[in-house]
């Protein structure tokens, strides 16, 4: 076997066990979700606006979560907090009543001028993770906070 089929064989050897980790973490999540407390959950609302979060982005491992995005702002703004996401077991994201999405992870979410976005979760790992608007210079405008479990 040549070194290009090695390297191939090799990276798809690696991306196989990557997936199989992210499947047995999403069915790890999946029951976590399921046997939550939800009668015990913690809303937090984050509000949204030219240029910042405003709230206390500080939670608890093992505590169940609805997260009101809220954008009170006039400009469209993301959520981005691709870490975070990856280390919480995820219920689902709720436009409004609306619209339910049901996803093992997410990387952003965008809300536009006047609405919100609810996120249910539980809080399960342990860190410190970055949260930031990825339109156009907002993070450079103050559009960066940090999200904290402990």
């Amino acid at each position: 076997m040549n070194k290009r089929l090695t390297k191939l064989a090799v990276a798809l050897v690696i991306s196989g066990a990557s997936l199989t980790a992210v499947a047995e973490s999403a069915k790890e999540y999946q029951e976590m979700v399921k046997n939550a407390d939800w009668d015990a959950m913690k809303t937090v609302t984050v509000n949204i606006d030219e240029f910042s979060y405003d709230a206390n982005l500080t939670l608890q491992a093992g505590q169940t979560y609805k997260l009101e995005m809220k954008n009170i702002g006039e400009k469209k703004h993301y959520f981005t907090a691709p870490e975070f996401f990856k280390n919480i077991a995820t219920r689902k994201a709720q436009v409004n009543g609306q619209a339910e999405i049901k996803a093992d992870y997410f990387n952003a979410f965008e809300i536009l001028p006047g609405g919100q976005l609810d996120l249910y979760f539980v809080a399960h790992n342990k860190g410190e993770f970055p949260v930031y608007c990825t339109i156009d210079n907002h993070r450079e405008e103050g559009m960066d906070d940090l999200i904290v479990v402990n």
